[in-house]
């Protein structure tokens, strides 16, 4: 189904939010579009929204199963303005989102779906599941210029950390059960990241309620939302595998005569398994065995 913008998927498409679990997919160039919106559908999503320029081609067996919504990613504050938007018209749903060449991985992902992630999440007592965005680039930079491939796709093995948030509310002590995290691409060319971009932590996947507002942090208005766990115990979180950063890297003109190869001795491939990405830390069961 198509829809001529937000305003026409907000009178005429909302039956999409019926139910959910719904993801959506913001479309900022034409890479990887068909494989990041197959991805998330496999991943059991019960639907797929699109944002996406009309000049960006959508294979026609995927357009079928999707919900594509003519959108201007280059507008300010696009991405909030929509999820805010979607959040206003479907409480209570469960929501995610994601940009284009960007693949969401969550613990045993492989033989557990999201639903079921979900279903969990909500035993525990949360509304929300922190992701980590993991970059991704290509091992071979001449091979693939805009650094993007599949089937040569690297992350780095560690270099990843942690500091705490700091309240400004409260003269700057530390949020309870939250931290900023930095790592990855962002972490090793920082000169080339503005240092409000740096961290790479997301609140990709979360119950919609009244009132609640995505701000433009990838946080909430709602601060339990912006925990990593419960005050209890450990709780699951997932990680979302990113070619954005490596993306950007390389069009941009002020890095990318800079890079000749994003591979460094931490650098390792990427196996396209949770198991992978829970070996290396990058996300947590919690209490789901």
């Amino acid at each position: 189904m198509k829809y001529d913008g937000l305003d026409d998927f907000l009178k005429n498409g909302t039956a999409a939010l019926a139910k959910g679990p719904v993801a959506m997919v913001f479309v900022e160039d034409d890479v990887e579009i068909d494989t990041t919106l197959r991805h998330h559908q496999q991943a059991g999503f019960a639907e797929v929204l699109v944002f996406m320029p009309d000049a960006f081609p959508l294979s026609t067996n995927v357009a079928k199963t999707v919900h594509r919504i003519t959108y201007d990613m280059s507008v300010e504050a696009a991405l909030e303005t929509a999820v805010n938007a979607i959040i206003k018209a479907a409480p209570n749903i469960w929501m995610y989102y994601c940009y284009n060449a960007e693949y969401l991985f969550h613990p045993f992902c492989e033989s557990r779906n999201i639903p079921e992630l979900i279903a969990f999440n909500v035993e525990e007592r949360r509304d929300a599941v922190l992701s980590y965005v993991v970059d991704l680039y290509a091992g071979d930079l001449w091979r693939h210029p805009n650094a993007v491939s599949l089937d040569d796709a690297h992350l780095d093995r560690s270099g990843y950390y942690a500091l705490a948030r700091g309240d400004v509310k409260n003269h700057g002590h530390p949020k309870e059960r939250q931290l900023d995290f930095f790592g990855g691409l962002r972490w090793r060319y920082e000169e080339h990241i503005p240092a409000p971009r740096r961290k790479i932590d997301r609140i990709a996947l979360f119950r919609a309620k009244d009132g609640l507002m995505l701000l433009d942090n990838h946080t909430f208005n709602d601060e339990e939302y912006n925990t990593y766990a419960c005050p209890w115990h450990h709780n699951i979180t997932s990680t979302i595998c990113s070619f954005r950063t490596a993306k950007a890297l390389k069009s941009n003109p002020g890095s990318t005569f800079d890079i000749d190869s994003f591979k460094w001795h931490n650098s390792t491939p990427f196996e396209w398994h949770s198991r992978q990405l829970l070996d290396l830390g990058l996300m947590e069961p919690g209490q789901w065995f």
